[in-house]
């Protein structure tokens, strides 16, 4: 019997902010996988509050010592991607019935067009449900508390980055 291989799971997402969510999900991620590759989305088709690369540093800052958590970014197809981080697994979160329908159509999609891929679903730990990056943005940019919604790692610069654009906003803002 040779060598146990090792179990790798690619996390995907655009994770503009990452959250206290997604953080759960690759704590709970790690009970099951050797280690596990956050891969942050370049193509979202989504207008990032965060440059890609921002967003890879504030995940490696809060996952910083961890040496089963990977941080990497990835364009184009996931299933070209996750192959060559020597991974065959792909891990993603459910929050709700809404989320399912989506994410099943993603996995779906992701075995037509590369059948040795699995997809495997986790469902968010419950304190979680109701928070997503959008949602966390929304309450920031309106000036509202995000204490214990994302890691303090990335807490400061979500409020920091909201108030350069409220700010940038003001000046953009003709006067009376």
């Amino acid at each position: 019997m040779g060598p146990k291989e090792e179990r790798i799971a690619v996390y995907p997402g655009t994770f503009d902010p990452f959250t206290n969510g997604h953080l759960s999900l690759v704590r709970r991620g790690l009970e099951v996988f050797d280690r596990i590759i956050v891969a942050v989305a370049k193509d979202s088709g989504k207008n990032p509050l965060f440059s890609l690369d921002e967003r890879v540093d504030m995940i490696r800052e809060v996952f910083r010592g961890q040496v089963r958590v990977d941080v990497d970014d990835f364009v184009g197809l996931l299933v070209d991607y996750v192959p060559k981080k020597g991974a065959n697994t792909i891990l993603r979160g459910l929050r709700a019935v809404s989320d399912f329908e989506y994410e099943f159509q993603m996995a779906l999609m992701n075995r037509k067009l590369k059948p040795s891929i699995h997809t495997v679903f986790m469902m968010t730990d419950y304190r979680w449900l109701y928070i997503s990056s959008t949602i966390i943005k929304d309450v920031a940019r309106l000036g509202g508390s995000i204490d214990g919604l994302v890691p303090e790692a990335i807490q400061a610069r979500v409020n920091q980055r909201m108030l350069e654009r409220r700010a940038s906003l003001a000046e953009e803002a003709p006067t009376p």
